[in-house]
Formats: structure tokens, C-alpha cells, sequence
């Protein structure tokens, strides 16, 4: 599953694919600019999967104003989306035996459609948190 969530609604935007390949991220990019066409994007992503970093897609970002930033390793609890995919684990996967890959796919679009209709801006994480870590662009590239 390759999926965006959007602060400003909420709401999650996915795709199931069989394999995770650059084609199907690019396509994945294109659908969100589709979307967001007059906005500059920022994807986060965690920098060990070789689809986000694959020359063609990167040079597609760069031509469309999609800006990807990426996560320090080991620090995928930075991106909101985690919770999301550990609420789908949770709620659509786990105690399950579904009998192929497309009844599994369904439950969980059937789950992520629920969670859109319910779904709130995401503003306010941890504002008065002593554990909450400031992390600026610049910090960002220092890591890498």
C-alpha cells in the first residue's frame, strides 16, 4: 500500500499495488497533483525505500513542485501516517484469515473509506509535549 494523508482534512489518499516499484509511486504522485494542482506538495517520506529516490521520480518532483523530505532513519514516528497505517494493521489486518489478496485489499479500503468520512483536520500534535523535537529543513539535510 502506498498512501498520503492530508493535515488539512484528515483524510487518506492510498493505492494497493503487488509490488513497490518507482512507476507506481510516480503514478501515485501524479494522481496527488491532480488533486492539489495549483499547490506545491510536500511528501514526507522515510529515506530507505529506493522507489522515492529512483533519478525519474525525483526529476518529476522537481519539474512539478512536489517536494520530497525526508525523514531521518529511524525516525518514521515523525510522520503522521504512521499512526494511520498502525490504526489499519490494527482495525482491517490483525485476527484476520482472509482467503486471497484482493478480500484483504477490500477490507482494508473498506476500512480507510470509514475512517475519511469520520475524518478531522490533524493540527496540534503534542503542542505542550517536552518530548516534542522542532526539526527544520536545514536539520533535515544534515542528517542525510
Amino acid at each position: 500500500m502506498i498512501a498520503a494523508l492530508d493535515l488539512a482534512t484528515g483524510r487518506s489518499h492510498y493505492r494497493i499495488r503487488d509490488r513497490k516499484r518507482w512507476r507506481g509511486f510516480l503514478a501515485f504522485l501524479n494522481t496527488l497533483r491532480r488533486r492539489w494542482p495549483g499547490e506545491k506538495l510536500y511528501v514526507i517520506l522515510t529515506p530507505t525505500s529506493y522507489p522515492h529516490k529512483h533519478p525519474e521520480a525525483l526529476a518529476w518532483c522537481t519539474a512539478n513542485r512536489v517536494d520530497l523530505v525526508f525523514l531521518p532513519t529511524y525516525a518514521s514516528w515523525l510522520n503522521w501516517i504512521e499512526a494511520e497505517f498502525a490504526a489499519v494493521r490494527y482495525f482491517a489486518l490483525n485476527g484476520t484469515d482472509h482467503r486471497s489478496h484482493a478480500k484483504q485489499d477490500i477490507t482494508i479500503g473498506d476500512y480507510i473509506r470509514w475512517c475519511n468520512r469520520r475524518a478531522r483536520p490533524k493540527s496540534g500534535f503534542a503542542i505542550n509535549s517536552k518530548s516534542t523535537i522542532r526539526i527544520t529543513r536545514s536539520r533535515l539535510h544534515e542528517r542525510h
